[in-house]
């Protein structure tokens, strides 16, 4: 297993990105490939001792595509940027996947017009885990696209079921369509056609419309959107964890010595709740749909987040997850090459 990572890509980088390269390489036994500015590259890897019998090297380019770029137009112009470097190192074999926790529209674009689509799919999705009180559901589309049709979203189901099914191990993965009610006749008229396709599909176990409160409820193992509302939804559940966390830290700091005993003895049950509730664990999301795999990691990643999501690509290699997806495709007549007609 061989990760080409973004090193120049977030908000921490190149710190946070080489030290959580760093940690994935003892923890996954993987080889890594640190793309980006050599000199400061090294400069932080000097602060790691043994980092050299790690499996590590590194590609040195000379542009960084910022969060203030318009994607497009930075892929096609900065050809020895970190992020179309690493993307690039996947097509031509010599890496099998591109981690990047930079601009996400740069990480997409970089994908879509390097390593392409997969035959079949219109528009690649990230599928985003969430942690729900059932263990966890993938949330998709949490940002691609915002303005998808019926056959994205359906495309979205397939991939997002495949996805739970042989990364997460979830047999038969129950799969929703988020809407504004149970009823088949909810929504606004893209809700109404997705619904009528799903029910077409033959691949995928579509058990209806799941509501917003189903989501951190578990009651859908994969939930697709829309990538403008799957954003949304992903971004309030994010700082709604974060609120609950510093309410409760607040609670106990202003609640007298009798609170601030109570919570020395739920000290361990309120860092296994931490720890669910922590994007961190997950690290990284998947680009699905496209020919290669491509994770998506937050722009504020630490190094804890890489060193997850780098365990994300060797898990969607390991699953096989996009030769399952292309089976998929060949045995769902609703599905077409052609989807972008639909």
């Amino acid at each position: 297993m061989k990760i080409a990572v973004d090193a120049m890509g977030g908000d921490y980088a190149p710190e946070q990105i080489v030290f959580g390269a760093v940690r994935a390489a003892k923890k996954y036994k993987c080889e890594i490939v640190l793309v980006g500015d050599e000199p400061r590259i090294r400069e932080v890897l000097s602060r790691e001792t043994g980092w050299e019998k790690l499996g590590i090297t590194i590609h040195h380019t000379t542009e960084v595509i910022g969060m203030d770029e318009h994607p497009a137009d930075a892929v096609r112009t900065k050809k020895d940027s970190s992020v179309v470097v690493a993307t690039q190192l996947v097509k031509e074999g010599k890496c099998d996947a591109v981690l990047s926790a930079g601009s996400t529209g740069a990480a997409v674009t970089a994908a879509q017009l390097i390593l392409k689509r997969i035959r079949g799919i219109g528009r690649p999705t990230i599928a985003t885990p969430m942690p729900t009180s059932k263990g966890v559901t993938l949330l998709l589309d949490s940002g691609a696209n915002v303005d998808s049709k019926p056959v994205h979203l359906i495309q979205s189901g397939l991939m997002g079921s495949i996805y739970a099914e042989y990364v997460f191990g979830i047999k038969n993965p129950r799969v929703g369509l988020l809407n504004i009610g149970e009823e088949e006749t909810k929504g606004n008229e893209q809700a109404k056609e997705t619904y009528a396709l799903l029910k077409e599909m033959h691949t995928i176990n579509f058990g209806g419309n799941a509501e917003g409160r189903d989501v951190p409820k578990g009651n859908f193992d994969v939930v697709i959107c829309d990538g403008f509302v799957g954003n949304v939804v992903l971004k309030f559940a994010e700082g709604l964890a974060k609120t609950i966390m510093k309410l409760i830290k607040e609670a106990i700091k202003d609640g007298g010595i009798l609170a601030k005993l109570g919570a020395l003895l739920l000290m361990p049950t309120l860092k296994k709740l931490g720890k669910r509730l922590d994007a961190s664990e997950y690290g990284g999301a998947p680009l699905l749909g496209v020919n290669g795999v491509c994770i998506i990691s937050h722009g504020s990643s630490n190094a804890k987040s890489i060193c997850s999501a780098i365990g994300v690509a060797n898990d969607y290699v390991n699953g096989n997850v996009m030769e399952h997806i292309q089976e998929a495709l060949s045995q769902e007549e609703v599905l077409t090459n052609d989807s972008e007609k639909k």
